[in-house]
C-alpha cells in the first residue's frame, strides 16, 4: 500500500529534496508551501498555503498521512535580541515552532487511530548551541527539539515514531545571502570540519532512512547532519 507523506516547505531547499526522493521511491507526496508549486515528477500533490494562516484548508485537503515531515522554517538574520522586533519574534516562532505543533497535533490523532505513524521535525544545530542563528531562531529551534523529545516519549508505546533532523550549513534559498559578496559562505565552509556546505539531498537521504521503517529501534533521536560543526 502506497504511503502518504506530507512535506511542509516543499517549494525549495530541503523540503523539495525530501519530496523528490520520496517520489523516486514510490511514495505519494503531498506538499504545502506559501511559494509556487515545484516541478516534481510522480504522485505529487500541492497546496499553496502560508502556515501562519488558518490551517483548516490543509486539514480538509489532506485528512491523514503516514509520514509527516515538518520541514518549513525561517531564519532571522542572526539578530541579537535587542535588534529583533516583536513582529520578527512572533513570525519566527509562528513558522518554526507553532505551525509544527498545530500540524502535528492534527495528524497525530489520525496516526493514533492506526497505531502507526512517523513524524520528522526539522530541528537545527541551533537546537543545541548558540551561533547557528539569532535570538529568535535559536530559541525556536531549542524549543522544537524539546517538543520533539517530549512527543517521542509520550507516544513511544502507541506505535508513533518521532525524530528530529539537525542540519548545519545547507545550500538553500534560505541561506543564499551567505553566498553574496561579503557573505559568510567561505567562512562557514572553513569553520566546518569537512570544509564544505552540505546539499539538501544529503538531508533528504537521512529523512528517507528514518521514514523507511528501518530505524524501528530508534525513538526521539535528533540527528546532527552538520559536517562536524558541533564537534568543536
Amino acid at each position: 500500500m502506497t504511503k502518504k507523506v506530507l512535506v511542509t516547505g516543499v517549494s525549495s531547499g530541503i523540503g523539495r529534496a525530501q519530496a523528490q526522493l520520496f517520489l523516486e521511491h514510490g511514495y505519494e507526496v503531498y506538499g504545502v508551501d506559501k511559494g509556487e508549486k515545484p516541478l516534481l515528477v510522480g504522485a505529487f500533490h500541492f497546496l499553496k498555503l502560508d502556515l501562519r494562516d488558518n490551517l483548516v484548508p490543509l486539514f480538509d485537503w489532506l485528512p491523514e498521512v503516514d509520514i509527516l515531515c515538518n520541514t518549513a522554517g525561517k531564519l532571522d538574520a542572526y539578530k541579537a535580541l535587542l535588534d529583533t522586533s516583536e513582529e520578527e519574534i512572533e513570525d519566527i516562532l509562528a513558522i518554526n515552532l507553532l505551525a509544527t505543533m498545530r500540524i502535528t497535533r492534527f495528524y497525530l490523532t489520525k496516526m493514533l487511530e492506526k497505531k502507526a505513524g512517523i513524524i520528522i521535525n526539522m530541528c537545527s544545530i541551533a537546537s543545541f548551541l548558540a551561533g547557528g542563528g539569532g535570538a529568535a531562531y535559536t530559541t525556536s529551534k531549542h524549543a522544537l527539539a524539546g517538543f520533539t523529545k517530549q512527543l517521542a516519549l509520550d507516544y513511544a508505546d502507541k506505535g508513533i515514531q518521532v525524530f528530529g533532523l539537525a542540519p548545519g550549513a545547507i545550500k538553500t534559498a534560505m541561506t543564499a545571502s551567505d553566498f553574496e559578496e561579503g557573505g559568510l559562505a567561505d567562512w562557514v565552509a572553513a569553520e566546518t570540519p569537512i570544509k564544505r556546505w552540505l546539499e539538501p539531498e544529503e538531508i533528504a537521504e537521512v529523512t528517507l532512512f528514518l521514514a523507511s521503517g528501518k530505524a524501528s529501534g530508534m525513538q526521539g533521536e535528533i540527528l546532527k547532519i552538520d559536517g562536524g560543526w558541533s564537534l568543536k
